[in-house]
């Protein structure tokens, strides 16, 4: 199941290529920026590449090192900022940011109820449909409804917690370990833990036979 466009999203209408209001004022300002030397073209290029070369590899990581390290994970939860920085992970742009582990007993599901704040060190860019008003008001009222349009169906008895993520703060879910998987190494784990699985819409990847 493609899942970037998100559980009923709702596309604006009108040609693709016309920019929205907010578009034409962040690129005004930014001539205005360039056209006072305060930046460069060349500053702002470095810059969106910087921003696009991250992915969630970062976070596949961390959790695939708290699945097979539990003092690993013990440091984690307690100051990620700080094991992040150990890995050379930049995570100093968080102000605060948690770490959520779900269990066979509650699950953890994060939203930006305002926008779409997101941990981009970890994550990499948000996808589209985290960014929509449909995903934001219905991940706080339905949430079950909304993990089972990703595929995934919470049994009646789990726990589930919804985290309203803000620009001071962050979080990051670490998925249930799948069954089977007891003899992988850690790089065989990154691969089944998906970005989806890390807002927690989803479960990680099963192992493959």
């Amino acid at each position: 199941m493609a899942h970037e466009h998100g559980p009923e999203e709702q596309h604006e209408a009108g040609p693709k290529h016309e920019l929205s209001h907010w578009a034409k004022r962040a690129y005004a300002m930014r001539d205005i920026l360039i056209e006072k030397g305060v930046v460069t073209e060349e500053d702002i290029r470095q810059q969106a590449e910087f921003a696009e070369s991250k992915t969630p590899a970062n976070g596949a990581r961390l959790v695939a090192l708290a699945w097979t390290d539990t003092d690993f994970k013990a440091r984690l939860m307690a100051d990620p900022k700080k094991v992040c920085a150990e890995m050379g992970i930049d995570a100093s742009t968080l102000n605060e940011f948690v770490i959520l582990e779900n269990t066979d007993r509650v699950r953890h599901m994060v939203v930006c109820t305002l926008c779409s704040c997101y941990p981009r060190p970890i994550l990499g860019r948000p996808p589209d449909w985290y960014k929509s008003f449909n995903y934001r008001k219905r991940a706080v009222n339905d949430p079950r409804g909304v993990m089972r349009e990703f595929g995934l169906e919470v049994p009646g008895d789990v726990e589930v917690r919804v985290h309203d993520s803000t620009a001071d703060m962050r979080y990051l879910v670490i998925p249930e370990r799948p069954a089977g998987t007891e003899g992988l190494g850690v790089e065989e784990l990154e691969k089944l833990v998906t970005r989806d699985s890390m807002i927690g819409v989803m479960d990680a990847l099963p192992a493959v036979p």
